[in-house]
């Protein structure tokens, strides 16, 4: 029997990347094109990137995988992009003008329009369960707004689909979060805009992800390669979609990926409310549950700050061969200010010589690459229990299987570790990347016929485990991580 394919288009900062994906999950064509970042300082940080390019890459991937298939099997495609990312037009059809660059997620130039968005619709956003953050879409769409009063809002998942029907489009519930859309009642919180003067005609209309948005344009096919009508399904977020591609889509279980930073999300029966804005809650695709996560600034990025990464390797081999102990202490924290598992700005890393706290940047020097590498790495492992802790002090279901995603997950000995420290047996998928989970909504998309899509069966079908890490018992570890907790409460950063 001839598989179906299913395309999956990931929209990072980087680049696209785009594969496709059988019914068995076997991934049987992928690509890629890079982006490039104009980044500037100034007032505050500003990020941008132009948004015809996003259109571009994302054609130019979806071209190569059809060169490598049979474009008569593909029987849907759907899109993921990073969350918080928007653009203005002079309308709201994919021939629209841009009236600027795309302002990506971590630019700051919305932050003094951040305290009103929130303070006008706080009853909302208490009801909600989250706060509005400085680079959310609502304030950085203010900030556009008032230079161009007549401009539409786009996500920039918006442009792309829009670009593949060949027609306006709505956006998807869970890129439309920030941007201040009411994921409870289903709806942009009309009264709450209206103070803000934000007419909602100048927001797109949202649908769940997973919904049909219509067949591939006739303009796409000839530059894609694929067949007109192909069903183009609401797409996710970055984020939601590096979850689904990790197979974590049912309640109690949870994806944590570790790349430049820790990212922790989940599938929970019931909406987390956090006061303190570390965590909040995604609609999932299938009714009644939720998907709570949370970003740590906390990562492996501190790794490279700290120690060679020409030495990564070597030390890694080192560590299985000769497992440390007696390490310090760390809170591996690059920069200032922390996100998850707690809202702290004006947090810094440290590091336990005794009873004495010192400087992370004097790690190194003070006790060698080996063990300084090999305690920053249970240090994050560290922030992840704690962020573990802190979701389900929320109420989160934590009880499922767990899956580990991101570039960390190539490193043996941190995998191992992380079990450890966690005490739960820890999942690899054999494919790690969103562009699958995206691949996946397509599936559950098109399956459904227009009803609920069922993750959980395209799940089945698509995502298998590279290997599982079981976890062992480390009183010493146990002692560290004690320590570890408590010079955070001292701080009065955590409180249990």
């Amino acid at each position: 029997m001839r598989h179906r394919l299913w395309i999956g288009v990931d929209l990072g900062t980087s680049g696209v990347r785009g594969l496709a994906a059988d019914d068995t999950g076997t991934v049987r064509a992928s690509a890629e094109r890079a982006l490039r970042s104009t980044r500037g300082h100034g007032r505050g940080v500003r990020h941008e990137q132009d948004p015809r390019s996003w259109v571009e890459a994302s054609l130019g991937v979806v071209a190569e995988i059809a060169s490598g298939v049979d474009p008569r099997t593909v029987a849907g495609l759907s899109v993921d992009a990073t969350s918080g990312t928007v653009v203005l037009t002079d309308g709201p059809g994919p021939e629209a003008a841009f009236l600027g660059p795309g302002v990506m997620y971590d630019d700051d130039r919305g932050a003094a329009h951040a305290e009103r968005a929130q303070e006008a619709g706080a009853a909302t956003w208490e009801r909600l369960g989250h706060r509005i953050g400085a680079t959310w879409a609502l304030p950085t769409a203010l900030a556009l707004l008032a230079e161009h009063p007549g401009g539409h809002l786009r996500h920039q998942v918006d442009v792309v689909t829009g670009a593949l029907v060949g027609r306006a489009v709505p956006t998807d519930a869970a890129n439309a979060l920030k941007t201040g859309y009411d994921v409870v009642d289903g709806r942009w919180p009309t009264e709450v805009l209206a103070e803000l003067g934000l007419h909602p005609d100048r927001l797109p209309p949202v649908v769940a992800p997973g919904t049909p948005l219509g067949g591939l344009g006739p303009r796409a096919a000839v530059e894609t390669g694929l067949c007109t009508g192909t069903p183009v399904v609401a797409g996710t977020t970055d984020g939601c979609a590096a979850q689904f591609g990790a197979g974590a889509v049912e309640p109690g279980a949870w994806n944590a990926v570790v790349g430049t930073t820790l990212v922790l999300k989940g599938v929970s029966e019931v909406l987390l409310r956090d006061p303190s804005g570390a965590v909040y809650c995604h609609r999932g695709p299938q009714a009644g549950w939720w998907l709570p996560g949370g970003a740590s600034s906390t990562g492996a990025g501190v790794l490279g700050e700290l120690v060679d990464p020409e030495h990564f390797d070597d030390l890694t081999a080192s560590l299985q061969d000769d497992p440390p102990d007696d390490l310090p202490v760390v809170y591996p924290l690059s920069g200032r200010g922390e996100r998850f598992p707690f809202a702290v700005p004006e947090a810094e890393g440290f590091w336990l010589d005794g009873d004495h706290a010192r400087p992370l940047g004097e790690l190194v020097a003070a006790r060698g690459e080996r063990a300084a590498f090999a305690a920053l790495a249970e240090g994050i492992a560290f922030v992840e229990r704690l962020c573990f802790e802190h979701v389900a002090g929320l109420g989160a279901d934590v009880s499922g299987p767990r899956t580990i995603t991101g570039g960390a997950t190539r490193n043996p000995w941190w995998n191992q570790r992380r079990a450890d420290v966690l005490g739960v047996a820890l999942r690899r998928p054999r494919h790690d990347h969103p562009a699958l989970g995206a691949a996946l909504l397509a599936r559950a998309g098109v399956d459904a016929g227009g009803g609920e899509p069922d993750l959980v069966a395209a799940a089945a079908a698509m995502v298998h485990a590279a290997e599982e890490i079981a976890p062992r018992p480390d009183e010493a570890l146990e002692r560290r991580y004690a320590r570890f907790r408590n010079a955070l409460v001292d701080r009065g950063w955590w409180a249990p």
